[in-house]
C-alpha cells in the first residue's frame, strides 16, 4: 500500500495565536482572517466568489499525534473518550475540517469568517460547499 502524500496548498493568517483563543468549532466562530493559497494553486480557485461557503481541510501542525484519549472539550467530568469520538485537534492524523463563509477575494487571497484553526495553519484542499442550486435537476 502507498503511502499518503500531502502537499499543502496554502496558509492561514488570523488572530488566533493560541489553543485557548480558538473557538471549539467553526460553527461558533466569528473569527475572520485570509486563507493564502500558494500561486501554484491559484488556478484551483475559479468558479470561487465572495459570499460562497467553502469547506476547508486544514493540517494541525501543532498537535499531539501521540494521544489517543482526550477529555472532550477539556471536560474531565465526561471521562476520557477516544479521540475519533471527539473533535479533538491531537489525534494520529490531525486534519481539521472547517466551513468558512469568504467575504472577498484578492487574487490568491481568500478573507474568510468561521475560522478556528491557528495562525500559520497548513491548508490542504478546499472545497465548495454545495447548495441546492448546485444539484443537477430531474
Amino acid at each position: 500500500m502507498s503511502q499518503p502524500i500531502l502537499q499543502p496548498i496554502g496558509i492561514v493568517h488570523c488572530d488566533i495565536t493560541s489553543r485557548e483563543d480558538a473557538p471549539k468549532n467553526y460553527d461558533i466562530s466569528d473569527r475572520k482572517g485570509v486563507l493564502e493559497i500558494y500561486p501554484a494553486f491559484q488556478d484551483g480557485l475559479q468558479g470561487i466568489a465572495a459570499g460562497h461557503t467553502i469547506v476547508v481541510l486544514f493540517w494541525l501542525d501543532r498537535s499531539d499525534r501521540t494521544r489517543l484519549l482526550v477529555y472532550p472539550r477539556g471536560d474531565r467530568s465526561r471521562g476520557l473518550h477516544g479521540v475519533f469520538a471527539t473533535r479533538s485537534p491531537d489525534r494520529p492524523n490531525p486534519i481539521a475540517l472547517s466551513e468558512v463563509r469568504i467575504l472577498a477575494i484578492r487574487n490568491n487571497c481568500l478573507e474568510v469568517v468561521g475560522l478556528d484553526v491557528l495562525d500559520g495553519t497548513p491548508i490542504i484542499d478546499i472545497k465548495k460547499k454545495i447548495t441546492p442550486e448546485d444539484r443537477p435537476t430531474a
